[in-house]
Parts: C-alpha cells; sequence; structure tokens
C-alpha cells in the first residue's frame, strides 16, 4: 500500500517543508480587504504582519474550496493507494466537517480524514506520526485510527500580547478586551481538545512564561504521567512575528523540564490572524516517532 499525507498550512508547515517531507498542504485562505490570499502561496509571514498591524485592515479567514480539494485528492489517487488527511481541530474551524463529508460521500475507503484536536505545532507532530507509522506499513485507516485514539494527548499554552485581534475576530467581548487592555493583561489562553480557553491572566511576559511552564509540568505530572515515563511525550515552542522571544523561552523550558524541546515554529497566518503578534506558545503531544 501507498499512502499519500494531506494536511494544511494551519499545522505550520510550509510549501518546502512539504516538497521535502513528500507530503501535500493545503493552503488556508484570507480575504484581507475583500481580496482573497493563500498562506504561503501568494501572502508570506512578513506580508501578513505588515497588514495585520494596519488597524484599518479587514482581515478573516475562511476555509479552502472543498473542488479544490476534491481534485486535489483524485490526482493523488492516481499516484496512492489511499489517503490520510489532517485538518485543524473541527473544534476551531468547519474545515474538518466539510473534508470529512467529502470524503465519505466521494471518496470512502480511500480517503481518511482525522479529527485529532490539534492546530499547530501539535497538528505538525501529527503529521510525522502519520509519516512514521506509514514506514511502519500502516495504511491510511490505520493511521487515521491511531491519530483519532490519541488525539487528546496533546496540550497547548499561548499568552498573547494584546487582546486586539481576539477581540476584532469576536473571540472577545468589547468589554472584557477593553479591561485586558487597561491593566495591560498579557492573558494566557489553553487549548486542550478542541477548545480555545481563557487560563490564567498574568500582567507581564516573565509571569506569563511562569505559569505556562508550571501549567505544562502540572500536565507531565498528571494528564501524561504515564507516557512521559515511557518517553512518548515531546515539547514543542511556537510564536507570532518575531523569533526573539521564542528562543529565550526555549532555554528556560528546556532547563525547566530537562528535555529538549523539538522544535521552535512561527505559529500559522490563520491563528496568528486571530491572536495578533508578539505571542509565545508552549506545547506538547504524544509522538510515535
Amino acid at each position: 500500500m501507498k499512502t499519500a499525507v494531506v494536511t494544511d498550512s494551519n499545522s505550520g508547515i510550509t510549501q518546502a517543508l512539504s516538497k521535502e517531507l513528500g507530503i501535500y498542504t493545503i493552503p488556508m485562505p484570507f480575504l484581507i480587504n475583500g481580496e482573497q490570499y493563500l498562506e504561503d502561496i501568494n501572502l508570506n509571514q512578513e506580508q501578513f504582519y505588515e497588514k495585520l498591524k494596519d488597524d484599518t485592515a479587514q482581515i478573516s479567514t475562511s476555509q479552502p474550496s472543498v473542488y479544490d480539494v476534491s481534485e486535489l485528492w483524485k490526482k493523488l489517487l492516481e499516484e496512492y493507494d489511499d489517503i490520510v488527511c489532517i485538518p485543524m481541530s473541527s473544534g476551531l474551524s468547519e474545515t474538518c466537517h466539510s473534508l470529512t463529508h467529502l470524503a465519505e460521500t466521494e471518496f470512502a475507503g480511500k480517503v481518511y480524514v482525522v479529527d485529532n484536536k490539534r492546530i499547530s505545532i501539535t497538528q505538525k507532530s501529527a503529521v510525522y506520526d502519520a509519516l512514521e507509522l506509514i514506514k511502519q506499513g500502516k495504511n491510511a485507516k490505520e493511521i487515521a485510527e491511531w491519530l483519532t485514539e490519541t488525539a487528546m494527548q496533546s496540550s497547548i499554552y499561548i499568552m498573547v500580547d494584546t487582546l486586539k485581534y481576539l477581540k476584532k475576530g469576536g473571540r472577545l467581548t468589547p468589554a472584557v478586551a477593553m479591561i485586558g487592555t487597561l491593566l495591560k493583561i498579557k492573558p494566557v489562553l489553553q487549548i486542550q481538545g478542541a477548545k480555545l480557553d481563557q487560563f490564567a491572566k498574568p500582567r507581564n511576559l516573565n509571569k506569563a512564561k511562569e505559569i505556562m511552564i508550571n501549567a505544562m509540568k502540572d500536565d507531565f505530572a498528571n494528564r501524561f504521567k504515564e507516557l512521559n515515563a515511557r518517553g512518548k511525550m515531546k515539547l514543542f515552542i511556537a510564536y507570532t512575528d518575531k523569533d526573539d522571544e521564542a528562543k529565550i523561552f526555549k532555554k528556560e523550558v528546556e532547563e525547566a523540564f530537562g528535555m529538549p524541546v523539538e522544535t521552535v515554529d512561527p505559529l500559522s497566518l490563520s491563528v496568528s490572524c486571530h491572536i495578533g503578534p508578539g505571542a509565545l506558545a508552549i506545547a506538547c503531544a504524544e509522538v510515535c516517532h
């Protein structure tokens, strides 16, 4: 069996890295002042942040075209026996539901869409898991089953520098956003499974980093105790815009945990659109690689 791996750019996997890995990454679309852009196709990180920082710009995310995805799958099935598709969590986008419906109605038994509750760096980790499982001789159905079974074995804590973008995207009420701005809060949010929730409200970067490290330590000691004992949990760092603080945070995390951080990656543009520049995140996930 020859299995293709498809994901979307919410994973943070660039088109260049996709070619290197031998996978296929669907670029997520944006509308900026009414004009459509595709992540990493005709909109790169630098261009995006320049537009995002313009307060007059109207920026929103969208779903990839079901027709385009269908055409991609058809083309891949000329070369591959089956496909495992790993989109972002269904709790954060309707894309997963749309692609699942497409697979079940038009590609049954050939395409398996996985809702493994991941986004960004943990979604990227799931792609690497899929590649490792292919090396082990697993087919798309078996890979999808494993990724579904391990869906909740991940955790993300993310500090946002400003609540402005969450407010613009309708993720916060104006009253909450105003309070956060007035108090100069740098809120820490969490993603455990499908939802984005408020976790803590520190007032400076150092306190936010301390809170995120302690929260992850608690996850390792409790939620993921057995997996961590077996060496199955890995750590990741992510950021938006500039990586200066991410490099410092990496050293702090490695000292705190006594283990290496696997990757330090920029967050995908679709995530950055809602949280803005200056964000910093720590994540973990169960891996088979």
